[in-house]
Parts: C-alpha cells; sequence; structure tokens
C-alpha cells in the first residue's frame, strides 16, 4: 500500500494481516519511507533501502516519539548517508553486538524510567539486587529466555511477586531495546512467554492488640529520620515514596494540610495535618541546605531506602510477617472498623479507581480531617501509655 503519509493516515492506521506477516504503508512523498504497524497496534517509521545488493529494513523510530515530518527528514538524512556508501542497518547490528546489559540498564534508567515511571527508584533497585549481579558483563544479544526463566524461578523460591514485577522489568527493557535500535527487531522478546508465579492478594494491617508492641519497637529506633518516617506511613496512610520526598514547602502551615503533586494517582493530593502529625513534623530535626524533611546520608537528598530500619522495628515487635505497605493497609482497616465509607477511604488514601462528585468535594474534605484525627487518637492512646 503506498499513500503520502499525513497525521490523520498514520492515526488512523490498523494492522493488516494474518499476525506473522509485515504490515507497512509507503510513502509516496519520500521512497522508501514508510509506517509499519504491528499487530499489538504499534506503529513505527522504517526505511527501505539496498547497499551492496542487500535489500535493508531500518527503524527510524516509534511513532508518537517522531512525528511524520520528522520521520521524513530522518529518512531524509540517512538516505543521504546510505548514498555515500554507508549501511545504518550493519551499523546498529555492529553496535548491539557490543553492547552489555550493564550499559542497557543505564540507557534503560535515564533514557527511560526516570522521565516516564514515578516508581523508577524500585527498577533501580531491582536492578541492584537482582539483574546487575547476574549479567553485568553479558552481552544484550546474549541473554536468552533460558536465562530469564532460570532467575525468575530463583527469585520466585521466597519472593513471587518480586520475580514477576523483575520479568516485567526486563520485559520492558528489551522491548525499549529492539525500539532504540540496541537488538534487532525482529528477535522475540526473551522475556516473553515465561509463566508468572501466582499472587497472593494480601490483606495483613497491624491490628489493635499488635499495636503497643509496634509503638514500643518505633520508639526504639536509632535512626531518628527512619522512625518519624515510619510513624507518618502509619498516621496519614500515604505512600512510601510520598513520604521519603515530603520536602518542607509541602506543609501548609495554616491551612493545616500537606500538598503532594507527585502521586502515583496522578494527581494533587492533600493530606490532613492533624495535630498528632503537626507535632511530629515540629520534632523532626532539619538540616541546612536540605529541603526534605526526612533527609538521606547525602548532603541535600532525602532518606531512600528505610527498610534495615523496618526489619528492625518489626523483628523486635515480632511481627515478622508485616510488610511496611501494610501500615498503609491498616490506615485504610482501622478506618472501615470504624465505620467510614468506602469513598472516604479511596479519599483518604488517594486510590485513583475512587472517584467523587464535586458537589460534596468541600464536605469530603472536612469528613477526610475528621476521620484521620479519629484514627490519630486511636493510636495515640498507645503512644501514651509507652
Amino acid at each position: 500500500m503506498t499513500e503520502k503519509l499525513t497525521k490523520r493516515i498514520v492515526d488512523n492506521a490498523q494492522y493488516e494481516g494474518d499476525g506473522k506477516s509485515k504490515h507497512i504503508i509507503w510513502d509516496s512523498a519520500l521512497t522508501g519511507l514508510g509506517l509499519r504497524v504491528y499487530p499489538s497496534g504499534k506503529k513505527s517509521f522504517v526505511l527501505s533501502y539496498r547497499q551492496n545488493g542487500r535489500k535493508r529494513l531500518l527503524t527510524l523510530g516509534k511513532y508518537g516519539v517522531y512525528t511524520v515530518d520528522e520521520a521524513r527528514d530522518l529518512a531524509t538524512n540517512n538516505l543521504a548517508d546510505i548514498n555515500k556508501g554507508a549501511d545504518p542497518v550493519e551499523a546498529k547490528r555492529q553496535s548491539a553486538k557490543a553492547q552489555t546489559m550493564e550499559e542497557l540498564y543505564s540507557i534503560y534508567l535515564e533514557r527511560y524510567a526516570k522521565s516516564h515511571k514515578k516508581t523508577w527508584s524500585e527498577d533501580e533497585r531491582r536492578i541492584n539486587n537482582h539483574l546487575l549481579p547476574t549479567w553485568k558483563h553479558h552481552l544484550i544479544i546474549s541473554i536468552t529466555r533460558n536465562d530469564i526463566a532460570s532467575l525468575h524461578n530463583k527469585i520466585g523460591v521466597k519472593h513471587p511477586y518480586e520475580a514477576n514485577r523483575t520479568l516485567a522489568l526486563l520485559s520492558k527493557m528489551f522491548e525499549l531495546a529492539s525500539e532504540w535500535g540496541l537488538i534487532d527487531e525482529t528477535r522475540a522478546n526473551p522475556a516473553s512467554r515465561i509463566k508468572k508465579f501466582k499472587e497472593e492478594k494480601r490483606d495483613r494491617f497491624v491490628s489493635q492488640t499488635e499495636m503497643p508492641e509496634l509503638i514500643k519497637a518505633i520508639n526504639n529506633e536509632k535512626n531518628v529520620y527512619a522512625k518519624y518516617a515510619i510513624y507518618m506511613y502509619l498516621l496519614t496512610g500515604m505512600r512510601k515514596n510520598e513520604v521519603l520526598k515530603l520536602k518542607w514547602n509541602d506543609i501548609d502551615w495554616d491551612r493545616k494540610d500537606i500538598r503532594l503533586d507527585d502521586t502515583k494517582a496522578g494527581r494533587v493530593h492533600y493530606v490532613p495535618l492533624t495535630p498528632m502529625v503537626e507535632k511530629l513534623l515540629s520534632e523532626i530535626p532539619k538540616q541546612t541546605n536540605n529541603p526534605h524533611i526526612f533527609a538521606g546520608e547525602k548532603e541535600g537528598a532525602h532518606l531512600v531506602n528505610i527498610r534495615k530500619p523496618w526489619v528492625r522495628i518489626r523483628d523486635e515487635a515480632k511481627m515478622s510477617d508485616v510488610r511496611l505497605h501494610d501500615l498503609r493497609r491498616t490506615v485504610g482497616s482501622w478506618l472501615a472498623q470504624s465505620g467510614h465509607s468506602l469513598n472516604l477511604i479511596g479519599k483518604v488514601l488517594n486510590h485513583s479507581n475512587e472517584s467523587t462528585t464535586k458537589i460534596y468535594a468541600h464536605l469530603q474534605e472536612s469528613d477526610a480531617r475528621r476521620a484521620m484525627e479519629n484514627h490519630e487518637k486511636n493510636i495515640e492512646r498507645f503512644i501514651v501509655n509507652n
């Protein structure tokens, strides 16, 4: 099929084929330029050319990353190089042969994760904990499906959830490596078609009978910033990264709320600044030239990982099965047990699938505050007794 590629043509293009054949719409305005439409719906610009008697198909880039005009300019530049004897497909192939997995990890974090994912630090943690020790110096093209399945099984013996998230991470990395020309785009994704572990939905939360021991253990924690951060989880139900990244200018002392701009739900969220949270914040030592409330070890940085302090706390409290995220679930569970509606709990925890009508917005602000103050009183009685 040949027609002049325009935004309308590209937007409306759909895959036509048996799932195995290539579907390419060729541009009538520039010979060799085409739009490849995949069965998945993905669309990429390609350039067909001949070099040394061999027909080549070069992937220029994904539609959305490039506009039609930008793809046409890119194709024109490549054709100029090809006329001088260059072979961009072979150049990509040679480059891919030299690329190591360590280089892919770095490119993935800088080129994609940090700008597209709010949880990129989790990707970085999995890279450091699982992927770098396994394949640091291995070539990208050397990694097979069996290699990935073996690592997935190794992690999954004790941590099925972590294994599945690592598998998803690898799948995205290889998908992007293909898109970026680091590997041949015709090569199957080695992280595909690997059976995931079954994940049990967690419903663990800290009960009222367990709370005294947990409070005692939190108070005994020597890392001051970690101690206060964990209290903040317990009192507000905020997500881990929301707590750790908090800055002093996020606090509105007059309005008595905490403004969260960078939330998983993708919208601004206000957390009520209840009396106990306000007191907690007033006790946290401020560091000069550090805007973050929970200061990290590096100058000007925030606390990044509190896993070790949390393990100490939960072990001392004899609750080794409680994860840090379970504190957020504890907030929701205690609110539910106090008779608060699911809609209100969704608002307090900023669930992305919860929607409330605008007419009740001002009423729910006060309801959320009352709910959190009641929740705070439930916890405060345990703290007073310790």
